[in-house]
């Protein structure tokens, strides 16, 4: 360790890498609370192609990371590359301010373009800072962690404050000043040679290499400026994203096959599990994404809101995250002390079961609807507490089992693997948004049947009942059904989990 560059006992790297991400995550999740309200709102979308728009554009965001970070390895290196994609993340959010489709579409691209290269290499440069065996690498990752939750419980609250008082482009120019202030860190950062000798372009003589009269380090500047119109069109065209999740599928399992075919017998097993937890994972994130979407027009819609406005309450779950991470850290230190530590099958079963019932509070919330529909404020904030919890048990303990199961040689892209669950899943959660739209009056699929039979026995509510009552109950019924049900689906999956852990873990050999 050396005081002199040191910081709190940590590389002086991190501080600077610490707030660099804590903006970059308030743009994100700022402008994120505010894009569905927005649509809804102010662009007079109906919410089918507000969640169709919503889903593209938040699972392309999980696709560019790979790519990102792919050129960063081989052409750019972390620190152009985090530049590159803060300067288009400032570009979209800032256009999001001018009132025109080729804006609001090409806005949503760059800032699916400029993801990919910031969010995959900033996290990476973290574990640059370290050597390999320093001890501190851990503590270092829940510093950063940290900075991730701050920018994303901060900027709902400031952002759609700002937006409420003067106007929805206030709130994305407040995202789109959050996104150059975590630029200028990191500039200021490189200006001071925190970073001494890391992050540089790792080849200067292949960027400086000529392709088509141009150096490929620049190429790959004009590739990403190139592919925003394309991205922005796969947006706007969203309801054929459909295409795009078949040629991915049909990559990853040519992909899979041919691993699976190279490695032992024992590898065979262990990455077996690793694809387990990863469909796990999806049908987690399918579920745990209505936040952004449907929730927040819930809350908007059907929620007694105290203090706070519906864009705000985004910022719930990461104030959750940010009081709760520690303590569960702690709790997994101790209970390996005393042998008690359940193992990672266990733990993913627990986070399915948890988020179910985070749904169900949410219909539970039927019981105690009143004559505007409203329902109390209390069942919401429960609610993300316990889903909060589920993802504590599941998101982080996945990334760390991840690294365990994997063939060495294959570590980078099965770890792209489990970020690609975010791909499918956010995709999966449009379309489970739309099952709470009202169409012509329809309840919707979870009001008939065995599924309407737990749709009263969770909300309180009968599709007879609310049918002769006026049109802000049958959406309120949309959405507690389609909660309900999902809860228990969810809950009942993670029961199995658990309850069949014993073959899975098994197949995990050594790995907790």
């Amino acid at each position: 360790m050396n005081s002199r560059t040191d910081v709190l006992g940590h590389p002086r790297g991190l501080l600077y890498l610490f707030f660099a991400e804590l903006w970059e995550r308030f743009s994100f999740y700022g402008m994120r609370a505010l894009l569905v309200l927005y649509m809804t709102k102010h662009l007079l979308f109906s919410d089918e192609m507000s969640f169709g728009v919503y889903a593209a554009y938040m699972s392309l965001v999980y696709v560019t990371p790979m790519i990102g970070g792919m050129l960063a390895d081989k052409i750019l290196g972390f620190r152009k590359a985090i530049v590159l994609g803060g300067v288009l993340m400032a570009l979209g959010h800032f256009f999001l301010t001018f009132e025109h489709p080729i804006f609001f579409y090409g806005s949503l691209s760059l800032i699916i373009v400029g993801n990919g290269f910031f969010k995959p290499n900033i996290s990476s440069f973290v574990g640059k800072l370290y050597a390999e065996g320093d001890n501190r690498r851990d503590a270092g990752f829940t510093i950063f962690y940290m900075g991730i939750n701050i920018g994303g419980a901060v900027a709902p609250l400031l952002c759609a404050w700002l937006a409420e008082l003067y106007g929805w482009h206030y709130g994305f120019v407040l995202a789109g000043i959050g996104m150059l202030l975590g630029l200028l860190v990191f500039k200021g950062g490189l200006k001071k040679n925190v970073f001494e000798d890391k992050g540089l372009v790792p080849n200067q003589e292949l960027f400086e290499e000529k392709q088509f009269g141009v150096k490929k380090g620049n190429l790959v500047t004009i590739g990403a400026l190139l592919s925003v119109p394309v991205f922005a069109l796969i947006v706007y065209y969203h309801e054929f994203e459909h295409y795009l999740v078949w040629i991915v599928s049909l990559f990853l399992i040519l992909f899979l096959i041919k691993i699976l075919r190279n490695v032992t017998s024992k590898e065979r097993k262990k990455l077996s599990v690793a694809i387990f937890f990863t469909i796990l994972y999806t049908l987690f994130a399918a579920i745990f994404e209505q936040a952004g979407s449907s929730l927040t027009l819930f809350a908007d819609r059907n929620v007694n809101l105290v203090g706070i406005n519906a864009a705000q309450t985004n910022s719930i779950n990461s104030t959750f995250i940010i009081l709760m991470a520690i303590p569960f850290s702690m709790l997994w230190g101790y209970l390996h002390k005393i042998h008690k530590n359940p193992n990672s099958v266990i733990k993913f079963g627990l986070g399915l079961l948890f988020l179910g019932v985070g749904f169900i509070t949410f219909g539970l919330s039927g019981y105690q609807v009143d004559e505007l529909a409203k329902t109390p404020m209390m069942y919401l904030i429960l609610g993300y507490f316990i889903l909060t919890t589920g993802e504590l048990f599941l998101s982080p303990i996945g990334l760390s089992k991840m690294t365990e199961l994997s063939p060495v040689k294959y570590i980078a892209f099965i770890m792209g693997v489990w970020f690609l669950a975010n791909f499918y899943g956010h995709f999966f959660a449009g379309k489970i948004a739309n099952l709470t739209t009202v169409v012509n009056g329809s309840l919707g699929v979870f009001s008939k049947g065995f599924f309407g039979k737990i749709t009263e026995l969770f909300t309180g509510l009968s599709s007879k009942t609310v049918m002769e009552q006026s049109e802000i109950f049958h959406q309120l019924y949309s959405y507690v059904s389609v909660y309900a049900n999902l809860g228990v689906i969810s809950a009942i999956i993670g029961l199995l989990v658990i309850t069949f852990y014993k073959p899975v873990k098994k197949w995990m050999f050594e790995v907790h």
